[in-house]
C-alpha cells in the first residue's frame, strides 16, 4: 500500500496535489511520501516484533538525506556499502552502532573509517578483505566485530541481474571456505567474528528462497557451534519484493510467518536489510509529455525524463505503472514511452496502453522510491532531476535540481590546449 491516490480525478501524495509541486519544481522529478516510508519500515518491525530485530535499512536503494533521517528517527538502523554512505549515515544522526557495512571491494580508507566510527560490524565478503580488515585493526590498536557473508547457493526467482545468493555471483563465501575461516580465526586477532551475514537476492516475492536459505544457514552454525564456535548475531539481509504491476508479493506478516518459527528458539540476535520493500512505493517520478511520434510502424510518446533519471527499466527491463496526472477521458493508443537520450534503450514502456494526453500535460511513473534517484547519472550532461518529500499537506524540495554549474564543478580544460 502506499499513499499516492486519486482525489476528485487528480492524482495525491498524501493531502498534496502531484500537479502542485511539480509546476513549482517542473520536471522530471521524484517525489517522497513519509508516511508511507514510515509505515513500510512499521510494518516490518511489528511483524518481527518478538524477535526483537534491528531493522537495518539498505541505503543503497534511496539513499537521500530526509528519507534516511526519516527512518532512522524511527529506529531504523543502516546497511551501507560505501565510504559515502557511512559519511551520509553519520550526518543524519545515526547511530554508529545501528550500521552494518557490506560491499565485496571495500578499500582501506572505507575500512579505516568504518573502524574509527565505531560502527555495529563489517559484513565480511572474502578472505583477502578479512585480512585487511584484521591488519587496519590491528595497526591502529583495535577490535572490530564482524559477520561472515556466506553464500548459501540458493538461486532466487527474480532477475538476474540482482540475484546474489549463488555461486555464480561475485557476493559472499563459500561454505566450505567459511567453515575454514571460522575454525581458524583465531589468527585474525583484531577481528572477531561473532556473526552470519546472507542476502540471496532482490525483488523476491515467494518466502521459500528465503527459509532455504535460512535453514541451511542454521544448519551451518550448528555445525560452528559443535566445534565450539559462537556465533551472536545472524543478519538475514533484504530482498523482499514489491508491486510494480500485477506481482502479488508477500507480506512483511506472512514473510515472518515462515522465517520466525525457524529463528525464535536459535538465541540470535536479528539483523534484516530491507530497502526496496519500505522505500520502492514511497516514491514517484514525475516526466511531462512532450510529443507523440508516429513513424508509421509505431507510436512514441516521448517525454522530458530519460534513462539517466530513472534507470530501472533500460538496465533491467523492469515494468512502472504509468499514470497521468489527472484522470482523462483521452483515448487510449499502443504506444512506447521513451525520453530524450541519444540511446535506443532509452525506453519506460513498450506497447503500453496508455491515453493520449496533451503535449505538455504530465504522467507519473509509479514505484519509484528505490533504485531510482540513486542510480541516476548526468549522461548527455543532464542534471539530476530534484527530489521533493511529502508529509501531510506539506511538502519541501530535499534535493536541488542540478544545474549547468554543478556539472562542470572541477571540470577544466588543460593549459597545453
Amino acid at each position: 500500500m502506499h499513499d499516492f491516490k486519486f482525489k476528485n480525478n487528480e492524482l495525491y501524495c498524501e493531502n498534496v496535489k502531484v500537479s502542485t509541486i511539480v509546476r513549482k519544481v517542473g520536471t522530471p522529478c521524484y517525489i517522497y511520501s513519509y508516511n508511507t516510508l514510515i509505515d513500510h519500515l512499521t510494518k516490518i518491525q511489528h511483524a518481527f516484533s518478538s524477535l526483537n530485530p534491528l531493522v537495518c535499512f539498505a541505503m543503497k536503494a534511496n539513499d537521500n538525506a530526509a528519507v534516511v533521517k526519516a527512518l532512522v528517527d524511527k529506529g531504523a538502523g543502516l546497511d551501507i556499502v560505501s565510504g559515502g554512505e557511512l559519511k551520509k549515515a553519520l550526518m543524519v544522526g545515526a547511530d554508529p552502532k545501528k550500521i552494518v557495512f557490506a560491499s565485496v571491494g571495500k578499500t582501506e580508507e572505507e575500512i579505516l573509517a568504518a573502524i574509527e566510527a565505531e560502527i555495529l560490524f563489517f559484513n565480511i565478503e572474502s578472505l583477502p578483505e578479512l585480512k585487511k580488515v584484521n591488519a587496519i585493526a590491528k595497526k591502529n590498536g583495535v577490535f572490530v566485530q564482524a559477520a561472515l557473508r556466506i553464500n548459501p547457493d540458493v538461486e532466487a526467482p527474480t532477475h538476474a541481474k540482482i540475484t546474489t545468493g549463488s555461486l555464480k555471483n561475485k557476493f559472499g563465501i563459500d561454505l566450505k571456505t567459511a567453515y575454514q575461516i571460522f575454525t581458524t580465526q583465531k589468527k585474525y586477532t583484531h577481528v572477531m567474528l561473532n556473526g552470519i551475514h546472507l542476502h540471496i537476492g532482490s525483488q523476491i516475492l515467494v518466502g521459500d528462497p528465503f527459509v532455504k536459505a535460512i535453514q541451511r544457514t542454521l544448519d551451518f552454525i550448528e555445525d560452528l557451534r559443535a566445534q565450539k564456535i559462537s556465533i551472536e548475531y545472524l543478519d538475514i539481509g533484504g530482498g523482499l519484493g514489491i508491486i510494480y504491476k500485477d506481482e502479488k508479493p508477500q507480506t512483511a506478516a506472512q514473510y515472518a510467518q515462515k522465517v520466525v518459527p525457524l529463528l525464535k528458539d536459535t538465541g540470535l540476535k536479528l539483523i534484516m536489510e530491507p530497502g526496496r520493500f519500505i522505500a520502492g512505493n514511497a516514491g514517484i517520478f514525475v516526466t511531462k509529455k512532450l510529443y507523440l511520434k508516429d513513424n508509421g510502424v509505431k507510436k512514441f510518446m516521448i517525454v522530458d525524463g530519460g534513462m539517466n533519471d530513472l534507470a530501472r527499466p533500460s538496465l533491467y527491463d523492469a515494468y512502472h505503472e504509468i499514470v497521468p496526472l489527472k484522470k482523462t477521458s483521452a483515448k487510449k493508443i499502443k504506444m512506447d514511452v521513451v525520453g530524450p537520450i541519444c540511446e535506443s534503450g532509452d525506453v519506460f514502456a513498450k506497447d503500453r496502453l496508455l491515453p493520449n494526453i496533451k503535449d505538455g500535460e504530465f504522467l507519473a511513473m509509479m514505484s519509484a522510491g528505490a533504485y531510482g534517484y540513486v542510480m541516476a547519472s548526468n549522461y548527455n550532461v543532464r542534471g539530476r532531476a530534484p527530489e521533493v518529500m511529502v508529509k501531510g499537506n506539506k511538502w519541501e524540495v530535499v534535493k536541488e535540481r542540478e544545474t549547468f554549474q554543478d556539472l562542470i564543478k572541477g571540470e577544466k580544460i588543460p593549459k597545453f590546449l
